[in-house]
């Protein structure tokens, strides 16, 4: 299937994914590859075409200017004209790839893609059509290796000398106490991807958190794109061993010089060594030895990242409409929820009793 609609010298042809040509996939790998932006592997054709296998509503807007492609806008279609970021829930970078200076309006762009609106919630910054539609910002934690692993530990040394310390000698413990440590990068065994998707489903119902590994889009997804080996947009799969057995494990994507971090998970029977920041420890050392330059931790709050991360990335959350009913009957079914979680996560005290609240729901599931 294929549309097009024009303005001026401007073409939009919307297209599934699995329709676009090598040309324009190479042209949409070029365009990000210029675009001055982290090279996020969410941003990447493969991660659009590795949606599309496991969500039939993807599709691609690819907008030709002057006869050439000149940007490509990936989404999800529901219904009503209702849109959202191509993989909306576990991407944690979205946007449009486009051409400086490109002469299209949000407007023309959802028009062409026959959308009223189009919700984001990972919006990468700069984004000219988006950035304006965003109704919160929100910080992504980043860890810079660009001048190598030594220095980040030197950093973490002055910034944070008691959590580093600390640490570093629980993996001492759990080596002593398990025979050895073991860390792999890039693990390739889908039977060890299976046990950090059990222990992730498992943190999800102990925090009362809806269990994303029990969607079957989802969990095809991972399961795919672990499998990838593009450069753009490989899948990573890095293990903690503890005398031979996995006690703490990440998968996340990775293009040459980002490392996306995803689905991080670990033993509680090992909690006490803390396996899950000496995991990252040992990613951060390991991504540097292969070029990488950046890990991004992802939005949310949480410890782990504060004591890791060197700086931060900006993502912006809400959505570009279109006057009409249409529009107006997504803003009534989305807002209003929007809105109360934002007045949540404002009051700190509040988003605790949340929190406890989620915990125990969490526990009672378990019995």
């Amino acid at each position: 299937m294929s549309s097009a609609h024009s303005r001026g010298a401007v073409r939009v042809r919307v297209v599934r994914p699995g329709e676009l040509t090598e040309g324009e996939t190479e042209a949409w790998r070029e365009l990000r590859a210029k675009s001055g932006q982290p090279q996020n592997p969410f941003m990447e054709p493969e991660f659009t075409l590795a949606v599309a296998a496991v969500r039939p509503g993807a599709r691609v807007a690819v907008v030709v200017e002057d006869g050439e492609p000149a940007g490509f806008f990936a989404y999800e279609t529901g219904g009503l004209g209702h849109g959202r970021a191509i993989g909306l829930g576990v991407s944690d970078c979205q946007g449009a790839v486009l051409r400086p200076g490109l002469a299209l309006g949000t407007r023309d762009l959802l028009r062409a893609c026959a959308l009223s609106a189009w919700e984001f919630d990972n919006l990468e910054a700069g984004q000219p059509l988006f950035a304006p539609h965003a109704a919160e910002e929100f910080a992504s934690p980043v860890v810079d290796v660009g001048e190598g692993y030594p220095a980040y530990e030197r950093e973490l040394r002055a910034r944070s000398p008691k959590f580093l310390r600390s640490t570093l000698a629980k993996e001492r413990r759990l080596g002593e106490r398990s025979g050895g440590l073991r860390f792999v990068f890039d693990e390739r065994d889908p039977a060890v991807l299976r046990t950090l998707m059990e222990w992730k489903s498992a943190q999800y119902r102990r925090t009362g958190r809806r269990d994303r590994f029990a969607q079957d889009w989802i969990s095809g997804l991972v399961r795919d794109l672990h499998g990838s080996r593009v450069p753009g947009c490989a899948g990573t799969l890095s293990v903690l061993y503890a005398g031979g057995a996995p006690v703490a494990a990440h998968f996340g994507l990775r293009s040459r010089t980002v490392l996306s971090c995803w689905f991080p998970a670990y033993d509680p029977a090992h909690a006490r060594f803390s396996p899950g920041l000496v995991l990252h420890l040992r990613m951060a050392e390991a991504a540097a030895e292969a070029g990488i330059g950046m890990l991004d931790l992802g939005r949310g709050a949480a410890e782990y990242k504060d004591a890791l991360k060197t700086g931060e990335l900006r993502v912006g959350e809400g959505a570009a409409v279109r006057a009409g009913v249409r529009a107006g009957l997504w803003w009534l079914g989305h807002e209003p929820a929007r809105r109360a979680h934002s007045f949540v996560r404002g009051r700190p005290r509040l988003a605790g009793y949340a929190q406890r609240a989620l915990s125990r729901v969490g526990r009672i599931r378990d019995t």
